[in-house]
């Protein structure tokens, strides 16, 4: 049985969690698209596109004579219309879809399969020729993410609530929270070239996107936590402090790495 993805579409959650990843994340995505270069009427593979931001962009690039798919385990949240197709894919069972592509990109996607190294490996065969493929994975396991709390029983619970979803239940359900830091060696591996990684982090302060992700976070997580040890006093804690601007966390560092095929 495959493990089970951390944060599923069908969740209540979900749709705030894409607009949140939207807001923290788009920007350093699209100034990365714009160094592919010129994608006017090319072909766009957006994997994993949750709801669907970053295809949408990509239907914009590539223009009336582009193609851009949009792919996801659970599609529900790509709205149609939007100027790409979307189709349902398992990227850990299906093949991937009408290769070969000009661009293949994946967020915060690999880093939550098992078999991820073998996947990239895939997506890098189905490049045409000088085709990129742009990966971008959160690295999160790392401690003391605290820079500011209102007290020190506030920087201890969240200290812990982030122990538990980076060593606990994220590898549960087969995560590596460390994985973006090793796209770059499996993309040479793959055979790709010109391969580049930009690092991009920076503070979340509560009621900023990044600082309402444990909030969401919780909501969709929060059995496990429970299970883990926390209070449903301590869970509500977490989400007041989410929306607290005295609470500032280091965020994640977003690993983007792209490379070309020969």
């Amino acid at each position: 049985m495959r493990p089970a993805y951390s944060f599923d579409n069908d969740d209540p959650a979900a749709e705030q969690r894409h607009d949140i990843l939207a807001e923290m994340l788009d920007p350093f995505t699209f100034a990365r698209l714009a160094d592919a270069g010129d994608l006017t009427g090319r072909r766009c593979l957006e994997v994993g596109a949750g709801g669907g931001s970053v295809a949408r962009r990509l239907a914009a690039l590539t223009g009336p004579g582009g193609r851009v798919l949009a792919t996801d385990l659970n599609p529900r949240h790509l709205p149609v219309n939007q100027g790409y197709a979307v189709m349902r894919h398992d990227l850990m069972t299906d093949p991937i879809p009408e290769p070969p592509w000009d661009l293949i990109h994946a967020r915060l996607v690999l880093a939550h399969l098992p078999r991820r190294a073998e996947i990239l490996h895939r997506l890098a065969e189905s490049l045409a020729p000088d085709g990129i493929l742009l990966v971008e994975d959160w690295v999160s396991a790392y401690p003391d993410v605290v820079l500011n709390a209102p007290d020190a029983a506030a920087a201890a619970l969240v200290e812990r609530y982030h122990r538990i979803v980076v060593n606990r239940l994220l590898p549960a359900n087969g995560a590596d929270p460390s994985w973006g830091s090793r796209t770059h060696a499996a993309m040479l591996a793959a055979g790709l070239t010109g391969v580049r990684t930009e690092i991009r982090a920076e503070s979340w302060a509560g009621g900023t996107a990044g600082g309402l992700l444990i909030a969401v976070n919780v909501a969709q997580v929060g059995a496990g936590l429970l299970a883990a040890g926390l209070t449903e006093a301590e869970l509500e804690r977490l989400c007041t402090l989410a929306t607290d601007p005295r609470l500032v966390i280091r965020g994640h560092l977003t690993y983007s790495t792209s490379g070309r095929r020969r």
